[in-house]
């Protein structure tokens, strides 16, 4: 449901021009309430340049000039949830990859990469629009190498705490 209008400039991400936020209105809210909104800061420096392209050289290609859809249909106005997973699907069965793979996936991937490039939980917590940690960390799966690398780091920074300690005392 985003509209190209809902990217814009972060004042504090200069680097990102007009694609360092996104202002997300029909956010998934709670059972009667309305839908949650809340702005999405761009993380990642490749995202700028794609949603560029995007915006200036493939969406044209739809007529959408008077359409506000960030991801035009060439049927209606904008491209449906149905639709854009029925054709992951096709996708993945066509590259062979697990069933188990759905478009929501890619939400499950984005948080398990920003847990793992050391990005904070609650702003993982914030961007992801979820009220509670709990509800973040269901959707985060770090990697065996991401767990063995983390475990080293804190098993030698607790080895040199501890001589550090015994090299004290022995002074």
């Amino acid at each position: 449901m985003l509209d190209a209008a809902d990217f814009g400039r972060n004042p504090h991400g200069g680097e990102f021009g007009e694609y360092g936020r996104c202002q997300v209105r029909f956010g998934k809210a709670k059972k009667g309430s309305p839908p949650k909104r809340r702005g999405v800061l761009t993380v990642s420096g490749w995202t700028p340049d794609v949603l560029d392209e995007w915006f200036t050289e493939v969406r044209p290609l739809f007529g959408a000039d008077n359409n506000p859809a960030a991801w035009p249909s060439e049927r209606g106005l904008r491209i449906g949830c149905q639709r854009i997973n029925s054709r992951f699907i096709a996708y993945r069965k066509a590259l062979g990859l697990h069933d188990g793979l759905d478009f929501h996936s890619f939400r499950r991937s984005y948080v398990t990469h920003l847990i793992e490039d050391g990005w904070d939980p609650r702003f993982v917590q914030e961007q992801v629009g979820h009220e509670h940690a709990s509800t973040t960390s269901i959707y985060t799966c770090v990697s065996s190498d991401f767990r063995t690398r983390t475990l080293r780091r804190h098993l030698d920074s607790t080895i040199a705490a501890a001589l550090q300690t015994q090299t004290g005392r022995q002074a």
